[in-house]
């Protein structure tokens, strides 16, 4: 029952193939189960490419059928068409674009393959793409809020240096009033005189100015440190919502895209093995000597090619006969007075019948 399953798969002429040797059902038992094994191989790649790609096993699975068959039935008419010449040269040009297809399913149903092999090496390179990714992401989103931060740390700035610069005064002022308490400086006399009260009544007012704008400037500066936090908050949420973007970047054309920077002698290797696969049932029959199966099959198809020739030829000269047959008889006919006389008849009541319309149609005219 397997073995007539694979000859099914071969498209072999199952009627033709009954009656043939053992030999030649072993064949193209052989070749079939070449072809089926590789619409198996194609329905796995497939349904873990598009795995990839839907993220749902059943849609994958549903896909991945549908495209194992779509192969199956592409290396079955490809195997079924070829068919033995009695020159190797013809089966060569045959063969040519059957090859060719062969050759890009071959490459369609590896690469998801070797996308499985080689998960491991490539989930490696998405993370290191990954993390490149999420920093230059970083880098764009802060490009954006950078010359507003910059700015908000510049007013902080400002407003601290005016602060410490106002200290400086008050203390230049109060060394001053000091000084001349002391009479080092300014009259050099020694007590509290009223030069002294005027530097320190200065000095006050200059403390009162300090405490109120170390008061106004806190509250901006409150202010700023607020506006600063949310930018930092705003920051970090526009990182967060787009991180999980960069998370999925692992789909089917980036694990490809990351496949192509492995090493290329492996993927290699394995895309060869498919492509042997693929073409061994093409190769098998180009190879193999005609056989029993193949002259029965000529001999079959030949009797048929006999026949439609034999009856497009027969139908030829019928309408040849035919044309001939009819000449004659009108020939004849056109020398028998009778009919001429019956032809003339009508002619002339037919004349009358357009005289009378056409003498009514002037007639309405008027």
């Amino acid at each position: 029952m397997l073995k007539q399953f694979f000859i099914i798969c071969s498209g072999a002429d199952t009627d033709i193939l009954k009656n043939s040797a053992i030999g030649e059902q072993n064949k193209y038992a052989g070749i079939g189960a070449t072809v089926f094994f590789t619409a198996l191989m194609a329905f796995i790649a497939s349904s873990y490419a598009l795995y990839t790609v839907f993220d749902n096993l059943f849609a994958s699975i549903g896909f991945g059928f549908v495209w194992g068959l779509l192969i199956f039935n592409l290396d079955r008419f490809i195997v079924s068409t070829i068919k033995k010449r009695d020159h190797f040269v013809d089966e060569i040009i045959q063969a040519t674009p059957r090859l060719l297809l062969a050759l890009i399913i071959a490459v369609v149903i590896s690469k998801p393959l070797e996308l499985k092999i080689f998960e491991k090496e490539i989930n490696q390179v998405l993370l290191e793409q990954k993390n490149e990714l999420t920093l230059a992401n970083q880098d764009q989103i802060a490009l954006q809020f950078t010359p507003k931060t910059e700015a908000l740390k510049q007013d902080i700035m400002a407003l601290q240096n005016e602060v410490t610069t106002k200290e400086a005064e008050v203390n230049a002022l109060y060394g001053t009033y000091i000084q001349e308490a002391e009479g080092t400086a300014g009259t050099k006399r020694l007590g509290k005189g009223p030069v002294y009260k005027e530097k320190r009544d200065k000095h006050d007012a200059a403390l009162a100015e300090l405490q109120a704008l170390k008061e106004a400037n806190a509250a901006k500066i409150a202010t700023t440190e607020t506006a600063l936090a949310q930018l930092k908050a705003n920051y970090d949420a526009q990182v967060t919502t787009t991180q999980p973007i960069i998370d999925g970047f692992d789909g089917l054309m980036a694990r490809v895209t990351a496949l192509g920077t492995l090493p290329w002698l492996p993927s290699f290797f394995i895309f060869l093995l498919f492509l042997a696969i693929e073409t061994s049932p093409i190769f098998a029959k180009l190879l193999s000597p005609k056989g029993e199966y193949d002259f029965k099959l000529e001999d079959q198809e030949t009797a048929i090619k006999s026949l439609v020739e034999q009856k497009v030829q027969e139908r030829k000269l019928a309408i040849k006969a035919d044309f001939a047959i009819n000449d004659r008889v009108y020939t004849d006919l056109a020398e028998e007075e009778e009919l001429y006389e019956y032809k003339r008849k009508k002619a002339r009541e037919l004349m009358q019948l357009q005289a009378d319309a056409f003498y009514k149609g002037q007639q309405k005219l008027f």
